[in-house]
């Protein structure tokens, strides 16, 4: 099949992969511009782009695809089919149109749950004891296209966002595969009126944790955010990113570092760090953490 492929972050380039290694045709990727990054700010391409021009695959990041320029070029590759994960643009009707067979859209959850830009990090940070992966045709709305194909999987107790994002883009690569060998059979199902919630982007005003709130929603947030933007906190004026946490027994002032495996009191229940970063600083468990600097019981985080 000869398909325009849309994607521009990591979570993308398993899809990728696996479309030139089922044989299609890739017509040309289509990814965001590369952006200025690291310390020289230089741009840098994004990597999706990156792994594209490895294979030696036509490589397009227009800014825009409303102009009839940028319409004109995606309907002269005359693809069968677009599949979009992850692109960040919006695709305008006439590029929805374009392929012969419309668009199929990759989305990290169990439409209508958590249609938008932050799925991942929303489910895990609303408690969800599972999410998933569907196959989607695209329509003009956001995320609200009739499913093709649809595969859930139970979200681990102490998963973090990075963790739980490789896990779906890998189911995602698969079941993408599956639906363009059965894209003739599939029947779509138009998504249900009821359960509609939005995954709105992650702002990094969300990051900083309250220790007056429930130790199951403090862990939910510290592994919804991880690694990013990461949640944070302060300890003796030295800001501290939270990486990974669990669950644990013990009780005290909010923010109380319990024992000395960091162990935190909550407003209700406390949690146990598991996975640390100082700024300037690569992430450590907590041993190595407390190995370089310790935390005495009875500090206040």
């Amino acid at each position: 099949m000869r398909i325009i492929f849309m994607g521009t972050p990591d979570f993308s380039v398993p899809v990728l992969d696996a479309l030139v290694e089922a044989g299609h045709e890739i017509a040309a990727v289509y990814c965001q511009p590369p952006r200025p990054a690291g310390r020289g700010k230089k741009d840098r391409p994004s990597p999706v782009q990156a792994r594209a021009e490895t294979l030696g695959l036509t490589v397009r990041h227009p800014t825009s695809l409303k102009t009839p320029e940028a319409q004109a070029e995606f309907a002269a590759l005359k693809a069968d089919i677009a599949v979009v994960v992850a692109y960040g643009l919006i695709l305008p009707q006439a590029v929805l149109d374009a392929p012969a067979k419309g668009c199929l859209n990759i989305h990290a959850s169990l439409l209508p749950r958590w249609r938008g830009a932050a799925p991942i990090h929303r489910a895990i940070m609303a408690g969800d004891a599972e999410t998933g992966v569907c196959i989607m045709q695209m329509e003009a709305g956001l995320d609200t296209g009739p499913v093709l194909l649809r595969e859930a999987t139970r979200i681990g107790a102490e998963e973090t966002t990075e963790q739980l994002h490789d896990r779906l883009s890998a189911m995602g690569a698969a079941l993408i595969v599956t639906a363009l060998a059965r894209l003739d059979d599939l029947k779509p199902e138009p998504q249900p009126d009821e359960g509609v919630t939005y995954a709105t982007k992650i702002d990094k005003a969300e990051a900083k944790i309250d220790w007056s709130l429930p130790a199951v929603e403090v862990d939910r947030k510290i592994r919804g955010l991880s690694p990013f933007p990461g949640a944070w906190c302060e300890v003796e004026g030295e800001r501290l990113k939270l990486l990974a946490s669990r669950l644990a027994s013990g009780g005290g002032a909010p923010g109380e570092v319990l024992d000395d495996a960091l162990t935190v009191a909550c407003g209700e229940g406390a949690i146990q760090l598991t996975r640390l970063q100082r700024a300037g600083k690569g992430a450590q468990d907590t041993e190595t953490f407390l190995r370089g600097r310790p935390v005495p019981k009875g500090t206040r985080l």
